[in-house]
């Protein structure tokens, strides 16, 4: 992979993931043709491979949406980004991982949250009609 000037997401997660749902893929072909409870058996270990690579890609194990720099395309490369959670992941939003605006609101607390117990939300403000065509009848 040295060799290559792209990053496909070869990641430990990826392969894991992608051996254990070929398992399950197996199992349901299996299934169709001989063994009727292999259809569910495949079934349930194809959406266990899905787990498995989402909690491997929670540990770090993944890789971000996008392009990595190339010290970081390795497949026994952790991602240390992973604890905080990566911009418009899915995985990591489903997980509740702080990403994007969130992180940097987590890292300087309000001081009316921190005194009061409870969050503070920001209401959007109102815009005030400049014109009178502008204005309701």
């Amino acid at each position: 992979m040295s060799g290559h000037t792209y990053d496909h997401g070869h990641t430990l997660a990826g392969w894991v993931g992608v051996a254990i749902a070929s398992v399950g893929g197996t199992a349901v072909g299996t299934g169709i043709i001989a063994w009727r409870p292999g259809i569910w058996w495949g079934l349930a270990v194809t959406a266990l491979a899905v787990l498995v690579t989402w909690a491997l890609h929670l540990a770090g194990w993944g890789k971000p949406p996008g392009l990595r720099p190339p010290s970081q395309r390795g497949l026994r490369v952790r991602d240390r980004a992973a604890r905080g959670g990566h911009p418009n992941c899915l995985g990591c939003r489903l997980a509740g991982r702080a990403t994007g605006r969130a992180t940097e609101q987590e890292a300087a607390p309000d001081a009316d949250s921190s005194t009061t117990g409870t969050p503070t939300v920001d209401v959007p403000a109102t815009r005030t009609p400049e014109s009178p065509a502008e204005q309701p009848s």
